[in-house]
């Protein structure tokens, strides 16, 4: 099965929200997907917990990166 068609492919979930962290902060993260784990308290780990728990979460991640990174490479970092 091929991925040739998925930007995400390869991408680890700790990756986006690292680099999403570094581009937006924290701050503006809970700006654009208010949950909890970013807004009180946040640590890349607690992040990660609750989106590997909770798919729906994670789909917006993985769309603002999308939207933050059309290209796949931070280039403004």
């Amino acid at each position: 099965m091929s991925q040739a068609n998925n930007p995400l492919h390869g991408v680890k979930l700790a990756h986006m929200v690292e680099a999403l962290i570094q581009y937006w902060g924290w701050e503006q993260l809970a700006l654009r997907i208010p949950v909890r784990c970013f807004m009180y308290d946040p640590s890349v780990k607690s992040t990660l917990k609750f989106l590997r728990k909770t798919p729906w979460a994670r789909a917006k991640v993985e769309e603002l990166y999308l939207h933050t990174f059309p290209n796949g490479v931070e280039e403004k970092l």
